[in-house]
């Protein structure tokens, strides 16, 4: 991304007129897919200006369709076509990277056909060579943004998924992973309300692919028609939750149009070509921070964070860390999210973490990004309930998939227990 556009973009998100989601898309793929991250982060913009940015997730008006016959004529077999009844040549949707055509088998399947529609590749990675140059220069003046904010991080994250997402065969194989795991551990935790889309092996390839006609509304959809009650929220985290905190691969851009609902219930994974796995001691970590945090055992929870640090912090750092993070969270459980986003809390914590000496590398961002996700959800649908406290039960159940004795421990090549393992719960008081 060149530096002009950089700066185009940045008055886009902190300008005072309305988000011009057309200009975002037509600065490239890789300012869309940061406008999408962008919109998960009310502690950096403003809360209307994320949900405007929101739209990013469902529309790209801005970005023509290109000639069907000549793609297909360009990915496919001559024999494609015999395949089927009929093919509309007009998509009914057009994304980033790809758009979407409805189409009739021969044996009266309706399927949509989904194309890459151009070479994106080489100018999303010369975009991304460029933008990490510039950060890294930023970095110079400011090293601690490396562990805090961690943008290169947060570049290489999405640099990762979005080229797995420019393969389409990744979706077939990330469903099918998905899917696999969702079988080996139906006795343990079954998940009945969750389904993914049948998809045409045979006739699906690198840059096309042949999936069933899925009609129910996105996530999004249902948002927006405030549809989406309490309760459908809360059974997606527990869905998704298990595959991140239980089972350590999960969907890495379930985002609100990656998803949909039918009338019973039923969620729809779509979109798998970005799996992302969480290494067992950051899953850890974060599931005890939240698992001891919906109980109220603040000092178990802080400890749990404190799994992720190098060296056991002592002394004053040590001290430091537990004032921050009970001022932080003095009061927290039992506020809504429209009182104080869990994004906004997320963020002051990593950075009272890495300050302790924890360290949020490439591997933690799917997560905190995930959480986001359902953070953002829950802000734009259901702005008044107590998120942490309605995660409770769900925790509980995702503690089947986990030895809970070991959240306070560290990983065996690591130099030291938690300091807070014997620790008795420790309560705050306030004058």
């Amino acid at each position: 991304m060149r530096l002009s556009t950089l700066l185009r973009f940045a008055r886009e998100l902190k300008g005072k007129k309305p988000v011009n989601i057309d200009k975002i898309q037509s600065m490239g793929l890789l300012a869309v897919k940061l406008g999408q991250i962008c919109a998960l982060r009310p502690d950096l913009l403003e809360p209307d200006r994320c949900i405007q940015l929101q739209e990013l997730y469902s529309r790209a008006p801005s970005i023509p369709a290109e000639n069907f016959d000549k793609l297909l004529d360009k990915y496919t077999d001559s024999d494609f076509r015999s395949h089927f009844k009929h093919i509309d040549s007009t998509p009914f949707a057009a994304a980033s990277i790809g758009q979407i055509h409805r189409a009739e088998l021969n044996d009266g399947s309706k399927v949509v056909i989904k194309l890459i529609k151009g070479d994106f590749k080489k100018s999303f990675e010369k975009d991304v060579r460029r933008m990490k140059r510039w950060m890294k220069m930023g970095l110079l003046f400011n090293p601690k943004l490396k562990k805090v904010g961690n943008p290169i991080g947060l570049l290489n994250h999405i640099e990762d998924y979005t080229l797995r997402e420019l393969n389409l065969l990744n979706e077939i194989t990330g469903k099918e992973r998905l899917e696999k795991l969702a079988e080996e551990y139906s006795e343990k935790f079954p998940m009945p309300k969750l389904r993914f889309p049948k998809i045409w092996k045979d006739l699906s390839s690198e840059n096309v692919l042949v999936m069933e006609e899925i009609t129910e509304p996105t996530l999004e959809s249902h948002l927006n028609a405030g549809s989406m009650e309490w309760d459908d929220l809360l059974q997606l985290f527990r869905i998704h939750g298990a595959y991140m905190f239980g089972m350590g691969v999960f969907h890495g851009d379930l985002h609100p149009g990656n998803a949909m609902m039918d009338n019973d219930k039923n969620f729809i994974f779509i979109d798998t070509g970005a799996i992302c796995e969480a290494p067992e001691h950051v899953r850890k970590a974060l599931f005890g921070f939240f698992y001891f945090l919906a109980k109220g055992e603040l000092q178990n929870a802080f400890d749990a964070m404190l799994t992720m640090a190098e060296v056991a912090p002592t002394g004053k750092t040590l001290d430091t860390y537990y004032e921050s993070m009970y001022e932080l969270y003095d009061g927290f459980v039992g506020t809504s999210v429209s009182e104080v986003s869990l994004t906004q809390q997320m963020m002051k914590t990593v950075k009272a973490a890495v300050l302790a000496g924890c360290s949020f590398g490439d591997e933690a961002f799917p997560i905190i990004r995930s959480l986001m996700y359902m953070d953002g959800m829950v802000l734009k649908g259901h702005p008044s309930v107590d998120l942490i406290s309605s995660m409770g039960p769900y925790l509980d159940e995702f503690a089947t998939l986990i030895d809970t004795s070991t959240l306070l421990d560290r990983e065996p090549m690591t130099k030291w227990k938690s300091v807070g393992k014997n620790r008795p719960l420790i309560t705050k008081t306030t004058a």
